[in-house]
């Protein structure tokens, strides 16, 4: 069984000497281990240092967009049995720790998000003290740093993407390790279990039309909400009903190009999840919810 952790947190936070810290413990718990099914777990950290990224690649919208490629292909690469994989890029937007959720869950991986609790006053000294330093690596240029700080979502315990959380505040000497081991392995030493649902369950596409109602049915929502914002100009947020189901609406307008990027998204995701019809049509919209939240 594989766990996941995914570390976020401002840029220049301290993810990277967290994470080096839940690593060291949980090898040392399983190099102490006497259960061989504890024993034969492996830890794989992995962040922008591990995959060849430079901090530049924050500075464009498309570099950035195949940075977090990068990382989402190596996570769902280590994805395998007797794995526990450290995640510690940024992971600031929630819509993609919703997607490291989901490709965790499909292979019943349990999963926690660690936040590192550094305030942004705390994070701008210890970037501007690593720029200025040549014998240290890190740090993000100024422009850059500003505009991740300003961008970041953090996580949200309420949700279930986003929990178990645990949050590390600055002054504390370490994480809740003890803590996050025993919701990911378990304090009896049974490796925990996640049973998949119908929305991140893999199998192969059974009905021929799968893929055409998946695009249609997306394509009618994301049609339906630019409609009603055209019937609504001026007003701030608003929710657009499906039957029971509902889009709540963010105060700012969603643009086309927007509501397309994310049934983008959604549509690779579920591209071979097979889920039924009245599955799509819910899933798309709690989607939808999850990045305009």
């Amino acid at each position: 069984m594989v766990q996941l952790i995914l570390v976020s947190g401002y840029p220049s936070s301290g993810k990277t000497y967290r994470s080096n810290q839940l690593v060291d413990f949980f090898e040392s718990k399983i190099k102490a281990a006497t259960e061989p099914h504890i024993r034969r777990l492996s830890v794989i950290r992995i962040n922008d240092q591990t995959l060849g990224l430079p901090r530049d690649v924050y500075r464009e919208a498309r570099s950035e967009k195949d940075a977090r490629a990068a990382e989402y292909s190596a996570v769902k690469r280590d994805l395998g049995r007797d794995t526990i994989v450290v995640a510690d890029g940024l992971n600031y937007i929630k819509g993609f720790r919703y997607q490291l959720y989901c490709e965790a869950k499909a292979v019943q991986t349990p999963s926690c998000v660690v936040h590192i609790g550094t305030p942004i006053d705390k994070c701008k000294d210890i970037n501007t003290n690593l720029l200025s330093n040549p014998d240290r690596e890190g740090g993000y240029p100024t422009d850059i740093f500003e505009n991740l700080v300003y961008r970041y979502e953090e996580p949200n315990g309420m949700t279930r993407w986003d929990s178990p959380l645990f949050t590390v505040p600055y002054d504390d000497s370490a994480p809740p390790c003890e803590a996050i081991w025993n919701a990911l392995i378990g304090s009896d030493g049974e490796l925990k279990k996640v049973k998949p649902n119908l929305a991140t369950v893999m199998k192969p596409v059974a009905e021929p039309d799968y893929l055409y109602e998946l695009d249609k049915i997306t394509q009618e929502i994301v049609t339906a909400v630019i409609t009603w914002q055209k019937d609504h100009v001026g007003e701030v947020g608003g929710q657009v009903a499906f039957g029971d189901k509902v889009v709540e609406l963010p105060a700012s307008p969603v643009t086309l190009p927007q509501l397309q990027r994310i049934r983008r998204q959604f549509i690779s995701l579920n591209r071979q999840h097979n889920l039924a019809k009245p599955r799509i049509h819910g899933s798309f919209i709690e989607y939808l919810n999850t990045n305009f939240g």
